[in-house]
């Protein structure tokens, strides 16, 4: 083999060729070229973090020099993906990186396949603040990020005997070359205890929280680089540690568990995402994240603050402001006051001052169960200094109510941060609106059904504070980098200005009717096909075939997004096709992906069925031909990468009503699948961007399935539906499950169930009927083709830097 590594090379080299090299020889000590690509990654992430450094600086540096506003974005989920691909885009280095790697005889796609997707996150929330970090570097603002480094991510999913089974996420094994700790500003966070009062100096009534047990919060910093700006923003990580690693007395005496108790406990915060709050246990550990995150994040803005500032906080609101990225860190509003009154000897109305000009609340859900609620029994314990001020707040608010509506104990009742009865709770979310300035939602409907629905007393108090930013997607990550043929496309076409502003891509409509154009739109899309048709082999071994319709659902698997309904479609086209009714009938290929929660039962049991179905299906050579099904496993990120280029007609069915935006439906808008979908969260803005002719639209709207939900009786509506009968059938006979008598009763109970919340039943029929319109449409290429460009060319709505621009303009920078 060629020897590739010199231990003086000759001058004059590329610079980054330079790095890469000094950085294997000398900071990981490889000469080695046939080493592990896991020490070429490194080194090549070292190269890259190195050109980073200056503008992080200087970045820094520049916005204090200005004193720009800050903006602190508190989430408990940043689902990053992987780092290196993004950098090399937003920096314009792909070009002599990809050099400098094939000096080491390798490819750079095979450097990149050695990072781990980063265990940070869940789903759509914490992709969105990825996206929402990515944009706000790209516009060139003073945005931190703050979270949690996890040393577990969600879990690895794995499929067995078609159950889903967990195991640990443990990506941080071989360290993460992104991050810089930074022990020098670490933080300590209190817990437990209890208030104890006293007068100052000056007479007046102080508190203090004494006796707690803290917990130390460590720091690591990720750069975020902008698109080509020389911006470089940061995310800071918090990681929990103990105050004193074990007691060694203890540990002399041979107690060697109870010596390092502490240390474990600590640990414990920042181990795992989203804990199982089934038990009480889990229920402490995830109130602990929360305010871990929230104090520490506080703390460090203060102690920024009092270094530049000193004591005095007048000026503290306009230059910081706080985004508190759904209700996990609402806890923050309460921890602010504290930090104010206790640490920095701010009286209380000015103390609610600020608070109250800082804080700014995003909802992302209509689902009442998935608003943190905690016990005041619970809360007390753990964290009772912060319970008095949430009393507190809500006293005062109480009072305003009462004063704006005298005598209407109810609308308190209904209001009260505390919901009062034998088990007395905190509603956080009610927290977060109080002590916000701004409340928004996160598409058109969802915010209007928040002001007339979930917070309706709240908007007729405050209708100044709600308003909507509907949800974007960068276009850098889902876009361009995870399609690159159609950025040359793009690129080509209409120039590459569309990369920072996506609305340029409205000039694809004037090439929508061009066949020339179609014909080269279409072969990108099939190579992304092909592309995503050899995961689905690798990963199921399943062949799809690249002329069928590749039909996608992926997503985190609950109810309210309707993967059952999906699959009951897939029972009905195998019908079908066994009936030999296969007229109109488009071959496709069904695709379905997402994570259920390890406690949520019915979740993985429609996962079960989904591959129960895809066995029956895939091994019948009689439908060979017509359909393929499977539920890929491990859906994150990186498979997204592959699976929204690749796909034909996207599926965004969750029951109207339910579903607070959505961005998967963007990300494959943007790639040119067509939708076939719900009027439910950001649908109804992609239909209206889009056209209603490029959108296929079934079911019943949110008023409709209130007003259905009133007199509802699926088993009526299966019996006079010969094609839901079959489907019922199918399943009741056991055909799917022949040698697991019964294990679907409980799906089969859920569709039949008068009280069923998701509406299956109700919009099967509009479902079906729709699905044969979207044959219809399939079969002719040269509609399908125009629907796929169109949809493209209008997803320029559906950019995070348009929804960034929009937080700037009416809430961060107002």
């Amino acid at each position: 083999m060629k020897q590739i590594i010199k231990q003086h090379p000759s001058p004059p080299l590329d610079p980054i060729r330079d790095s890469l090299q000094r950085h294997y020889l000398f900071t990981l000590g490889r000469d080695d070229p046939s080493c592990s690509r896991h020490y070429l990654y490194s080194a090549l992430v070292s190269t890259i973090r190195e050109r980073l450094i200056t503008d992080w600086r200087n970045t820094r540096e520049r916005q204090v020099q200005e004193g720009l506003k800050t903006i602190n974005y508190l989430s408990l989920e940043f689902l990053m993906g992987r780092s290196l691909n993004n950098a090399l885009l937003n920096l314009d280095i792909e070009d002599p990186v990809r050099v400098a790697v094939a000096e080491y005889a390798c490819e750079l796609e095979e450097v990149e396949d050695e990072e781990v997707d980063a265990g940070l996150g869940n789903g759509g929330l914490g992709r969105l603040a990825a996206c929402f970090l990515d944009s706000c570097a790209s516009l060139g603002l003073p945005v931190v990020g703050y979270g949690i480094r996890y040393q577990y991510g969600m879990f690895h999913q794995k499929i067995e005997n078609g159950y889903q089974v967990e195991s640990p996420d443990l990506w941080l094994r071989n360290g993460n070359p992104w991050e810089i700790e930074c022990p020098e500003h670490t933080r300590r966070v209190r817990f437990f205890g209890h208030t104890d009062y006293y007068r100052d100096s000056h007479g007046a009534l102080r508190a203090r929280w004494v006796d707690t047990h803290d917990v130390l919060a460590v720091p690591y910093d990720v750069p975020i680089p902008g698109y080509r700006n020389s911006t470089v923003n940061t995310l800071r990580l918090w990681k929990a540690e103990a105050t004193d690693e074990f007691d060694l007395e203890e540990f002399n005496a041979g107690s060697y568990t109870d010596a390092v108790e502490a240390k474990n406990q600590a640990e414990q915060i920042t181990m795992v995402l989203y804990p199982n709050d089934a038990s009480e246990q889990g229920k402490e550990l995830r109130l602990r994240q929360q305010y871990f995150l929230a104090s520490a994040s506080l703390q460090d803005v203060l102690h920024r603050w009092v270094r530049q500032y000193g004591n005095e906080f007048g000026e503290f609101a306009a230059k910081n402001g706080f985004q508190l990225n759904d209700t996990h860190p609402t806890v923050a509003v309460a921890e602010l006051m504290r930090l104010l009154m206790d640490e920095h000897g701010l009286g209380w109305e000015e103390a609610w001052e600020i608070t109250g000009h800082t804080m700014a609340y995003t909802n992302h859900t209509l689902l009442p169960e998935a608003l943190e609620v905690w016990s005041v029994e619970l809360f007390g314990q753990l964290l009772p200094r912060l319970l008095d001020i949430i009393y507190e707040i809500n006293a005062r608010f109480l009072g305003q109510v009462a004063a704006r509506w005298p005598g209407d104990s109810e609308r308190q009742r209904r209001m009260s941060i505390i919901e009062e009865g034998d088990h007395p709770r905190i509603r956080m979310a009610y927290l977060g609106i109080v002590g916000s300035h701004s409340v928004n939602g996160v598409a058109a409907l969802h915010t209007e059904l928040l002001k007339q629905g979930l917070f309706r007393d709240f908007f007729e108090f405050y209708p100044e504070k709600f308003n909507n930013k509907t949800n974007g997607v960068t276009p850098r990550r889902w876009l361009a980098h995870c399609n690159k043929g159609l950025k040359s496309l793009l690129d080509e076409t209409i120039g590459d200005g569309w990369l920072a502003d996506l609305g340029q891509l409205q000039r694809l409509r004037e090439h929508a009717d061009d066949p020339a154009f179609a014909e080269r739109f279409m072969a990108v899309k099939r190579d992304n096909k092909d592309r995503l048709a050899a995961l689905v082999k690798h990963e199921c071994d399943v062949s799809f075939g690249l002329d069928m319709m590749f039909d996608v659902q992926v997503k985190r698997i609950h109810e309210y997004k309707r993967q059952l309904l999906n699959i009951l479609h897939v029972i009905h086209l195998y019908d079908r096709i066994l009936r030999g009714d296969t007229t109109g009938l488009a071959p496709r290929c069904v695709l379905f992906g997402g994570k259920a929660a390890p406690g949520y039962a019915m979740a993985k049991l429609i996962i079960k069925l989904i591959g129960n179905v895809a066995r029956v299906v895939n091994r019948d050579p009689r439908v060979a031909d017509w359909l393929r099904v499977v539920f890929l496993p491990d859906y994150r990120v990186t498979a997204m990468e592959a699976i929204c280029p690749g796909t034909d007609l996207s599926e965004q069915i969750s029951t109207a009503g339910k579903e607070a935006s959505g961005t998967g439906n963007m990300k494959f808008m943007m790639n040119g699948a067509v939708t076939i979908g719900t009027l439910d969260g950001a649908n109804i803005e992609i239909r209206e961007a889009v056209g209603e002719e490029n959108f296929f639209l079934f079911g019943l709207s949110a008023n409709e399935v209130e007003e259905t939900r009133k007199a509802y009786r699926p088993d009526d509506i299966i019996e006079t539906d010969a094609d839901l009968a079959r489907v019922m059938d199918l399943l009741q006979c056991g055909h799917f499950n022949l040698l697991e008598a019964g294990i679907f009763e409980p799906i089969i109970a859920a569709v039949r169930s008068p009280g069923d919340p998701w509406m299956t039943a109700a919009d099967f029929r509009s479902y079906i009927d729709c699905q044969r319109r979207v044959d219809s449409a399939f079969a002719d290429g040269g509609r399908w083709s125009r629907m796929s460009i169109l949809n493209t060319a209008a997803s320029g709505r559906f950019s995070s830097d348009r929804t960034i621009a929009e937080y700037r303009d009416d809430i961060w920078f107002k």
